[in-house]
């Protein structure tokens, strides 16, 4: 069965000097200031779309390779994911490093690595960014 997730953003004034709000209408977890300073300098309490990037490729690379540990029989009992988004003004998005720690009983790093590089190949978030270099560090801890 299909999902479908909405989130909505409310922008006033110009790129540089406005400001929006962007709302999580599927989850109702509340809205989240954004501005073009918050994406291109300082966040200064206030996210971006590269941070809203990172937190949905970092979760559901998370939920990928636990998924893909479980199936091989050795399921996690922690990973602890982080992702980087770069943007550059003027040129984008241009690349996401993941960085993922493992705690896996029964696993060496070798498989650990190859189970973290196919979670990265083929999750769905990393697909729909396909267009983009995705690097990976990994390890067990």
């Amino acid at each position: 069965m299909a999902t479908k997730r909405s989130a909505h953003t409310v922008w006033e004034g110009d790129l540089f000097n406005g400001g929006g709000v962007v709302t999580f209408d599927s989850s109702g977890i509340g809205d989240q200031p954004v501005s073009w300073p918050s994406r291109a300098e300082h966040a200064n309490g206030k996210t971006s779309p590269e941070e809203l990037i990172a937190a949905a490729h970092s979760s559901c690379f998370s939920m990928a390779l636990s998924n893909g540990l479980k199936e091989a029989g050795t399921p996690p009992t922690e990973l602890v994911t982080s992702a980087d988004v770069t943007f550059q003004p003027g040129e984008g998005i241009t690349g996401i490093h993941l960085t993922v720690e493992g705690t896996v009983s029964g696993l060496d790093d070798v498989a650990f690595v190859a189970a973290a590089e196919d979670a990265k190949a083929n999750c769905p978030v990393s697909q729909a960014l396909s267009g983009t270099t995705i690097t990976l560090s990994a390890k067990l801890v």
